[in-house]
């Protein structure tokens, strides 16, 4: 075992996984390289949901050479079959020596059987190399696959003093165009988008990836419980993506209808006067929707953390103070805790410079 050359070559593999990011829909991203007699014979990444693995990909392109090579897959090849052939088998019949795996696949139907397919065949299998990157990459997938229900990102700007606008509801911009730019790939890895009606009713967002090379657009989510939504806006009108709309049983049953109409799809979640936040995550995961990207203002964002339900923290923070009091909208408005000790925390903190901006993110832990 060369540890310097496998590290490199796993590394290579999830650094392929992760431009992928945003293009597999529920499925996870995957890298694989093949290497013989210190080549590389095969590169692979799994692409879109529905099409061949990463493993498929990178033995398709070693074109019958990969007997006595070595396979670097960041998760666990597939064992079942799906929308596609089970992967193990495939580097078993082209005569794969080792196979290095960077984890476990948590997916029931795999959950190690790959790797004791594998195994059972005289292949050598490691597992674990950069298994914390891995795990982090596919974080989304993770959490979808348990617990069918999405991970959610919480993204917000704001000035030093917490703000998200001035008191006079001015907004554009708080974040410099690094960040701002940084938004939109977060917006293209994301399968959703979610804001609050008043957010809708404020701006008037389009809620779309505008990235230099075109990124998907996702599913827009809006969040309002007695749908005040305007039927003229943008997410309404603008057919580039989906516009799901989630209420409640409460709701005018004359504007659902003409929401219809228009092609939104609605979802009820609680009788009201305020949509069950947990419930509505349930029922989004339901429509397939793995991972959501939330850019709430302060309430929708303190509602969500406050029920549990936000998995990653994402904070950019620009060096201005606005003051304002209570009339300058926060980024988290929620009754809060009554001791420090009580207070969320953030674990695992990644802290980012982005010109004469800071990006902080982490994982939210009470």
């Amino acid at each position: 075992m060369d540890t310097m050359n496998d590290e490199f070559y796993m590394s290579l593999a999830l650094d392929m996984a992760e431009r992928a990011q945003g293009q597999t829909g529920i499925n996870p991203v995957v890298g694989c390289v093949v290497v013989k007699d210190g080549a590389m014979i095969g590169l692979g990444t799994h692409l879109q949901r529905g099409t061949g693995h990463a493993e498929v990909h990178a033995l398709n392109m070693a074109a019958g050479k990969a007997q006595g090579s070595t396979a670097y897959v960041t998760l666990e090849p597939c064992s079942h079959y799906g929308k596609t052939p089970p992967c193990s088998q495939r580097l078993i019949d082209e005569g794969v020596a080792r196979v290095v795996v960077a984890c476990e696949d948590p997916n029931p139907q795999v959950a190690g059987r790959g790797i004791t397919m594998l195994r059972e065949q005289g292949i050598e299998v490691e597992v674990g190399l950069l298994r914390s990157r891995a795990l982090r990459l596919n974080e989304k997938f993770i959490k979808y696959i348990l617990t069918r229900q999405p991970f959610v990102t919480l993204k917000s700007a704001s000035t030093l003093d917490g703000k998200l606008a001035t008191r006079t509801g001015d907004s554009k911009w708080i974040s410099n165009g690094q960040a701002r730019e940084i938004v939109h790939t977060l917006r293209h890895r994301h399968q959703g988008i979610m804001v609050g009606v008043n957010t809708v009713i404020a701006d008037n967002p389009s809620l779309t990836t505008r990235m230099e090379v075109p990124g998907l657009n996702p599913v827009r989510i809006v969040i309002d419980s007695m749908l005040r939504i305007p039927l003229d806006a943008a997410v309404v009108l603008d057919g580039r993506a989906p516009t799901i709309v989630v209420t409640t049983e409460s709701a005018d049953p004359v504007k659902r209808a003409a929401l219809l109409d228009a092609g939104v799809q609605i979802v009820v979640s609680g009788a009201g006067p305020r949509v069950d936040l947990k419930t509505a995550m349930t029922r989004l995961g339901e429509l397939e929707i793995g991972s959501i990207l939330l850019e709430g203002g302060g309430t929708l964002n303190g509602a969500m953390l406050e029920s549990g339900l936000v998995d990653r923290v994402i904070l950019f923070f620009a060096p201005k103070i606005v003051g304002g009091g209570a009339a300058a909208p926060g980024t988290f408005d929620f009754p809060g805790v009554e001791l420090m000790q009580s207070a969320i925390t953030l674990e695992g903190l990644e802290v980012e410079v982005l010109g004469d901006n800071v990006c902080i993110s982490g994982t939210p832990i009470r």
